[in-house]
């Protein structure tokens, strides 16, 4: 068996997938990182203060680990679910009850909770430990979109089991858009988007209507949040995060203690 593996290891496969050797040394250590895919994103040396889990509270690895959780199990609950007025209840009572494994539902509705709390969490242990100062100024920003996103994430998927808490929720939810500032009919500055008493931003061409794709909660909104819970958001929460974990090796690591 270790003949084979140090065959395995030897091979021309191996050698270009792992370009160096066991990281046994301060010089392999760097070239591992440098040369991986995944450990590049971090720095290679860190400082000990800076890891301590009294410091860190690890909210953005859960966070991140809570993320990667919605995204396995959406994949997963995506096969089962069919976004229409007359199926997503029913599929949602299935998915509780009948499917084999209906446990990933929940999985993915706690998972959802708990990431919003981490992540909240994490801004906080972020602000507390002054880690949102220059040169992290920046990496800040891209936080408080994720934030946000996070956010639209747990607001779009409310409405998906399709029962009256989520429409009527959403229905309560989705009226604060009708104050969005110059994009809402009730917000600051739509007055002024006004010509020759035609009002350029009214109740059926407003950010309300755009969220909803009409002017109530219905099938429509129902495939809009959809395609944003699944798509649109997810994607852009990924790509995001991915810069996120660039700059803070560019910006030097994790903060440490003040």
């Amino acid at each position: 068996m270790q003949k084979l593996f140090q065959a395995i290891r030897q091979s021309q496969i191996w050698r270009s997938i792992f370009r160096h050797g066991y990281p046994d040394t301060p010089r392999n250590r760097t070239l591992a990182v440098l040369s991986n895919t995944f450990l590049h994103l971090h720095p290679v040396k860190v400082r000990r203060s800076g890891i301590r889990l009294s410091y860190t509270w690890c909210m953005g690895g859960l966070t991140f680990f809570l993320f990667l959780i919605e995204t396995i199990t959406g994949l997963l609950l995506m096969f089962y679910y069919h976004p229409t007025a007359d199926k997503a209840y029913e599929d949602i009572w299935a998915l509780r009850e009948h499917v084999p494994l209906g446990i990933m539902r929940e999985m993915h509705r706690w998972a959802a909770h708990l990431m919003v709390i981490t992540v909240w969490l994490h801004m906080y242990r972020v602000f507390l430990t002054g880690s949102y100062k220059p040169p992290r100024e920046f990496n800040w920003n891209v936080g408080v979109i994720l934030l946000v996103l996070t956010l639209l994430l747990s607001f779009t998927g409310y409405l998906l089991p399709w029962d009256q808490l989520a429409v009527w929720a959403i229905t309560v939810g989705s009226n604060m858009a009708r104050a969005t500032p110059f994009l809402g009919h009730e917000g600051p500055g739509a007055s002024l988007l006004s010509f020759g008493g035609l009002n350029l931003v009214h109740a059926g061409d407003d950010a309300r209507f755009g969220l909803l794709a009409g002017r109530f909660v219905g099938e429509g909104a129902l495939l809009r949040f959809y395609v944003l819970h699944c798509v649109g958001l997810p994607l852009a929460a990924a790509f995001l995060m991915a810069i996120h974990f660039w700059r803070v090796r560019k910006d030097g690591g994790i903060s440490g203690p003040l």
